[in-house]
C-alpha cells in the first residue's frame, strides 16, 4: 500500500505522532486497537483523528493493519488498502463477521 505522509508537521504533531507509532509497535498478533484507544492512552481522548493521521503516514515498522475504527470495522475505503488490511489481519487469525466487523471483545487489545 502507498503511504501519504501529511505534510508539513508540526514538531509537536511529529512528537505525537512518535508516540502513536510506539504504541501501535506494542499491539500483538491477532490483536487490533482503535484509534479512540490510541487518543485515550496517550491522553488526548479527543485527537482519534489525529491518530487516523498519524497512521496515514506511519512508517514501514508500524503495524499499522492492527488499528480499526470504534464499531471495529477497516476505516479505509474498499481499495487496494482496504484489501491489504483485511488480508493481513486474517493472516494473523482475526476473523470478521458477515458485515464486515471485528469483534473487538474477543480481538481487541485490552492494555491499551
Amino acid at each position: 500500500m502507498k503511504r501519504i505522509r501529511a505534510s508539513p508537521r508540526s514538531s509537536a504533531s511529529q512528537s505525537f505522532f512518535s508516540r502513536v507509532y510506539a504504541l501501535v509497535r506494542q499491539v500483538p498478533r491477532g490483536r487490533v486497537v482503535t484509534y479512540g484507544q490510541i487518543a485515550r492512552a496517550l491522553g488526548a481522548p479527543g485527537a482519534a483523528r489525529t491518530v487516523g493521521w498519524a497512521m496515514r503516514g506511519s512508517p514501514a515498522s508500524v503495524p499499522w493493519h492492527r488499528v480499526v475504527n470504534a464499531r471495529g470495522e477497516i476505516s479505509l475505503r474498499p481499495t487496494t488498502g482496504y484489501h491489504e488490511q483485511r488480508a493481513r489481519l486474517k493472516a494473523e487469525g482475526v476473523r470478521f463477521d458477515r458485515a464486515g466487523k471485528i469483534d473487538l471483545e474477543k480481538y481487541g487489545w485490552k492494555r491499551v
